[in-house]
Formats: C-alpha cells, structure tokens, sequence
C-alpha cells in the first residue's frame, strides 16, 4: 500500500521494550506472592511462639528496674508494682507464693514474692521501699492473668512509696526502656548458651537453628539449675 510502511519492531528497539514489560508483569505478581508470604512467614512464627524484641509490651509511661519489675505512680500517690513482660515470656505461666500482706512496710530490695513453674522457683525483689497498701490476691486464684495483662490487672502490689524520686532515678521509662528490653533479650542469649552448655547440653533446642530465635517460654522447659543461674545473673539486686 502506498504511504504505508511496515516496522518490524523485533528487529529495533521495541523488542527490548517488550521484554521490559513482560519482565515487569512477571516481577509485580511475584513481588505481591513474596510480600504474602513474608506476612505468613510472620504470624506462623508469633504463632510457633517465637520470643523475639518485637512481642514484647513495653508501656511508655512505666518505670522499669533492672530486677524486671515495673513501677507506677498513680495521681494519688500510690504506686503500682508488677513484674515486666519479658520476664514472663521467659517463665511461662507461673503461681504465686510468700506475698506479702497489706500493711508491711517493705525496703528497696527486699523479697515481695516468689513465683513458681514446676517446682523451680524465682525470688522477686521490691523496686521500692513503702507501705504496702493492697496485695493482688486474685493472682493466686488465677495466676494465668499476670501473664495476659501484667501492666494492668497482673499488678502484683499497690504501696504507699516513702522514696520514689531517689529510688526511681536509675529506672528506665519510654524509649530508654524499650532499648533496655532488647538488650536484655539479647544478654538472656549469651547467657542462656553459657549455661546450656554447663548444665543441659540436650536442651540446645530451645534456641532455633534459624537465626537463633529463641522459643516463648524458653525458661520453662530447662532444669532448676539454670533458673537459679538466671536468679542470680537477672533478678537479685
């Protein structure tokens, strides 16, 4: 025909364009099915119960102590106690035994409780030195709520605090906090593979071979050695 003329578009550039296109209509599905499982691959592992910094509950308006107990002051000035969230993620589900009573005047330091999984005890110490004013005796009769709620209905104490500014100066809050947890998850690592070693060579599958996550509970399943060992390194002041 005459004015017309043909282009054969794989002998000039328009081939490589079309191998653009087809190249970008292969990547975007595949880029949607990588994104798809990356999300699966994430709720199985919360799901597998993978203790990971990412989990952890950290309130921004808690004071937190190195012994893994947390404080809060109320408007009345009373102060909440409890235990932190990583800890229990640790332990597992625990009892209670040896609270203190209402009306105990209590120091920085001192034994306000212990809990129990197993038979395998842990100490825990008061951040604050008070009067203790009310004790959560509800934890006793169901103990599972400490670990559903621990900065709310898993409080452990309320106490009338007689040194909060001095005694709180070294807690952590907000920010400072939420880095302390991840330092702390990675410290309980390095400990947790010094002591398997030491006492539970066989136990080494708590920390999955995987990048070396470790499993939710990891505590609960290790021999009373190694929670006297955490005692120590973790919770006694």
């Amino acid at each position: 025909m005459e004015g017309f003329s043909y282009t054969d578009i794989f002998a000039t550039k328009g081939a490589e364009y079309l191998i653009i296109i087809a190249f970008l209509a292969l990547l975007i599905p595949f880029s949607v099915i990588l994104s798809r499982q990356a999300k699966i691959t994430r709720q199985l592992r919360n799901a597998m119960g993978i203790l990971s910094a990412g989990i952890l509950k950290i309130p921004q308006g808690l004071f937190f102590s190195k012994n893994h107990t947390w404080a809060h002051l109320e408007k009345s000035g009373i102060a909440s106690l409890g235990l932190d969230d990583l800890l229990l993620h640790l332990t597992g589900e625990v009892v209670f035994t040896k609270l203190r009573n209402p009306f105990e005047s209590i120091q920085k330091g001192d034994m306000i409780a212990e809990i129990n999984h197993q038979g395998k005890p842990l100490r825990i110490f008061s951040p604050l030195s008070g009067t203790i004013i009310r004790t959560n005796l509800v934890l006793q009769e169901n103990p599972g709520l400490l670990n559903e709620d621990p900065y709310g209905e898993g409080w452990l104490y309320k106490i009338k605090p007689t040194n909060w500014v001095a005694e709180t100066s070294s807690f952590m809050v907000a920010d400072k906090a939420t880095n302390w947890s991840k330092e702390e998850l990675e410290r309980f690592k390095d400990f947790l593979a010094v002591t398997m070693r030491k006492y539970a060579p066989e136990s080494a599958m708590v920390i999955l071979q995987d990048g070396g996550e470790l499993s939710d509970h990891t505590l609960s399943s290790l021999p009373n050695e190694i929670w006297q060992d955490f005692q120590k390194e973790f919770l006694t002041p």
